[in-house]
């Protein structure tokens, strides 16, 4: 029943989008605004913005202020450390991606982390396998539909978890089954743990954006519209260089000793 909810909500979400109301497109005798109009993406704004506010809402009296306290009540090592098993613990979704986009020095990287950090990490506590030549890259089915050749069609603002498109939705659909934690066993500890978990992401990694959000608030004459610039841009850098690139990622030289 989890997995099949969690497989089933980004398709729920495209649904809801896909009913709701979309932007009127301008007139056509004024380039410059059809060409804005294009260049956003964003035929269903009415329906995000709205999204937006409320997830806005929700962030302001829920998840910033957890961000914060967790922030500052939790020495940086120790959120370091939180971080670190975070990123472990999401290592065979990453690898499964990795060989799925035909990359197979990825592929090893994410292997040798997985193996190294879980061993003399201590779990994944610690990220000896950073310093030895394997640093820490990201792979999700979104990314790797768009190295299939898929596009990413119309900007989505999706509740709980923010700035999307169809593409990568489905791919977020794809990874939580992928997810080992969604093969475990059933029962109070197993659910505990996996909510533990989700809710340790979303805090850790809205405290890594504090300021920057903040900032952006604060500067931006309207927030959702550069929200929207910067995730598609992101994403699309991103995506490119794992298109363009072999590797994938700027690997530091592995010491002598431990080169294959």
């Amino acid at each position: 029943m989890r997995l099949a909810l969690r497989t089933c909500l980004p398709a729920m979400l495209l649904l809801l989008g896909a009913l709701a109301g979309c932007a009127t497109p301008p007139d056509p005798a004024d380039p410059d605004a059809v060409e804005d109009y294009k260049a956003a993406n964003d035929p269903l704004e009415p329906t995000n913005r709205v999204i937006y506010e409320v997830n806005d809402g929700l962030d302001a009296v829920i998840l910033r202020p957890l961000a914060l306290a967790y922030r500052n009540v939790v020495p940086p090592p120790a959120q370091q450390g939180v971080r670190n098993v975070l990123d472990n613990l999401a290592s065979p979704v990453v690898l499964a991606n990795d060989m799925m986009q035909g990359k197979p020095k990825r592929a090893g990287d994410t292997f040798m982390r997985l193996v190294i950090n879980s061993t003399l990490g201590m779990g994944g506590l610690l990220d000896p396998a950073t310093g030895m030549g394997w640093p820490r890259h990201d792979a999700d089915f979104g990314m790797t539909l768009a190295v299939w050749g898929a596009g990413e069609g119309p900007y989505l603002f999706l509740p709980v978890f923010g700035p999307s498109n169809p593409r990568d939705a489905l791919g977020r659909g794809v990874d939580m089954a992928m997810d080992p934690f969604a093969w475990i066993g059933k029962g109070g500890t197993v659910e505990a743990l996996g909510y533990a978990r989700t809710g340790a992401n979303a805090v850790d990694t809205r405290a890594r954006f504090l300021g920057d959000l903040d900032r952006m608030r604060a500067q931006a004459l309207d927030p959702y519209a550069t929200l929207r610039s910067l995730y598609r841009q992101n994403r699309q850098s991103t995506i490119d260089g794992v298109i363009a690139d072999e590797r994938g990622v700027s690997r530091a030289p592995r010491p002598a000793s431990i080169r294959p």
